[in-house]
């Protein structure tokens, strides 16, 4: 059977059309469409410039570029971000590192599968300046007998108010007072209710900025962080349990690829760039002032470059949790960093 010429140049276009249906422009460039991988529920566990590379994943598209479609939750606290996880209403969970240990504990196994930093950024503490300024609490030694303020009983805050507390000498004359979310922390202090609080740099920034507020732990100088905690020590971290990691590896890849890509979007820009990026969508309840020197810092001295979260910054953090404050050695034992850390996922990403 033959075929005219106008034919066999109708069936070449077509076939060609077809080629390019798969094909989209991406920034300029020309660009295989990605597998679609399904929808996900991403929750991160308060508003922060340290959750940046979140942020910056979502508004540069690259999830969507994995295959991806997210759809970002401020699920507010450590503690509701575990609750979310361990029900699958999330997939994945951006909240304190000590969530995967603390998850596998309570019978749900989950994986650390993406480091943000290698320095608690929420053990900072700040008092009323006329407190300080007056002499009256000038060092966390001052706060015995007096209320500190955290998130809620058992969270990342609340662990790191009972870890300096006992470290400065004072951990049974203290009383730290769940409060909620970050906002409502500031607040508390602000009036009074509490004479001291734990703070991210975010809040350590605006009340410093506000003239009101002051540290007497600034977690981010290496002095005050090697004299308490001896080296890095892994704070914030994306989670996933690891029935999602044994039944939707190709999903977890795809949402580790796309935070390695923002965080190497956050290593090669200014702090005034990232600003730029993504604070009017997520972090406009605080100063934009205030963000862009936190992430300034949060660069300099915070953020984990690789995203790699080493077994000795592992085993300072499950050292933190020990002792009975969280839970006891023995239970601390059950958790080792083969069983709660998996970075095979951020090693593909980068080519490790």
């Amino acid at each position: 059977m033959t075929h005219s010429p106008d034919f066999t140049t109708r069936r070449r276009v077509l076939a060609a059309a077809g080629a390019l249906a798969g094909v989209s422009l991406l920034n300029g460039r020309v660009a295989f469409a990605q597998p679609k991988l399904g929808r996900i529920v991403y929750g991160q566990g308060s508003i922060d410039p340290f959750f940046a590379a979140g942020y910056v994943a979502l508004k540069k598209g690259y999830f969507s570029e994995g295959g991806l479609d997210v759809e970002y939750l401020n699920s507010q606290s450590g503690p509701r971000t575990n609750q979310l996880l361990a029900a699958g209403q999330i997939a994945f969970g951006a909240t304190a590192a000590t969530a995967a240990p603390a998850l596998t504990i309570a019978g749900k196994p989950a994986s650390l599968v993406f480091g943000f930093d290698r320095k608690l950024t929420y053990a900072n503490v700040i008092v009323r300046r006329e407190d300080f300024d007056s002499g009256k609490i000038k060092s966390l030694k001052d706060l015995a007998g007096k209320r500190v303020g955290a998130t809620q009983p058992q969270s990342s805050t609340w662990l790191m108010a009972v870890y300096l507390m006992q470290k400065a000498g004072v951990g049974d004359k203290v009383d730290i007072r769940p409060l909620g979310d970050l906002a409502t922390m500031l607040g508390a202090l602000k009036t009074g209710s509490v004479s001291a609080s734990m703070a991210t740099m975010s809040m350590m920034e605006q009340a410093r900025q506000e003239g009101w507020g002051v540290p007497i732990f600034d977690a981010t100088t290496e002095s005050s962080w090697n004299e308490f905690m001896g080296g890095d020590v892994p704070g914030i971290a994306a989670l996933t349990l690891e029935d999602t990691i044994q039944k939707r590896p190709e999903v977890v890849q795809a949402f580790v690829t796309a935070m390695v890509k923002a965080q190497d979007f956050i290593t090669a820009n200014t702090a005034a760039g990232i600003t730029d990026v993504i604070y009017d969508d997520y972090l406009n309840a605080f100063p934009r002032a205030a963000i862009e020197k936190t992430l300034g810092v949060y660069k300099d001295t915070v953020f984990l470059k690789d995203n790699v979260i080493t077994e000795d910054a592992y085993n300072r953090m499950t050292a933190i949790m020990g002792d009975g404050r969280q839970f006891s050695n023995d239970e601390i034992k059950t958790v080792p960093y083969a069983k709660c850390v998996n970075m095979s996922f951020v090693r593909k990403a980068r080519g490790l």
